[in-house]
């Protein structure tokens, strides 16, 4: 087991689009991505992407847990997948929001544009080519993870900064569950966790 250190914002390798894998099926592919998913299940994490441990390949390693599925998405959970050289394709004319964190962006949450449908094409570890649709949080994790091999960072993509806050302060997303929207279970529980919410939001 290894647990690697992850790269932290203002670290140059996260601005450095990661290069493609050659091999797929290469002994150190495998190794990173073993290495990649022992991190995620240390710190309880869903996604990873090569570059945020300081290796510029295009590999990602992710999970969906049922925990982390909002009622009625219309999928279900996701075993570790590990996806090298992901290409992905959107299925739709307009984005939506999503709630995002960042294991490189430790104590803040924002709210970012992304395609609600899309497809992903990549190689696996025996080399096959994979093509899958993904949908709703599902989707948008997978472009999270994707845009980090292309260097780019989940605030890059937000359209409105005042929706960046702290996990500790999370008035905008507790404005938002209190809407009724449908967000990842693991934001609900910042907003449950949350002192200041009968403050601000009178509940």
């Amino acid at each position: 087991m290894a647990v690697l250190r992850i790269a932290k914002m203002g670290n140059p390798i996260l601005h450095t689009p990661a290069a493609p894998v050659a091999d797929p099926m290469a002994p150190e592919i495998a190794k990173l991505a073993a290495d990649m998913r022992d991190t995620l299940e240390d710190i309880g994490a869903s996604g990873l992407a090569a570059n945020q441990v300081f290796v510029s390949q295009r590999v990602v390693v992710y999970r969906m847990i049922a925990s982390r599925i909002p009622d009625d998405s219309g999928f279900g959970p996701v075993p570790w997948t590990v996806m090298v050289n992901p290409v992905i394709t959107p299925l739709d004319k307009e984005k939506q929001t999503y709630w995002e964190r960042c294991l490189s962006i430790p104590g803040l949450h924002g709210k970012v544009p992304r395609w609600p449908n899309i497809k992903i094409a990549y190689q696996s570890l025996d080399g096959n080519n994979i093509e899958q649709e993904a949908i709703g949080t599902w989707s948008a994790l997978l472009q999270h993870e994707c845009d980090h091999l292309d260097g780019y960072l989940y605030p890059m993509r937000m359209t409105d900064l005042s929706l960046l806050s702290y996990n500790d302060e999370p008035g905008p997303l507790a404005e938002d569950a209190a809407a009724g929207s449908k967000i990842d279970p693991l934001f609900q529980r910042l907003v449950d966790d949350w002192p200041g919410r009968p403050r601000w939001l009178g509940d």
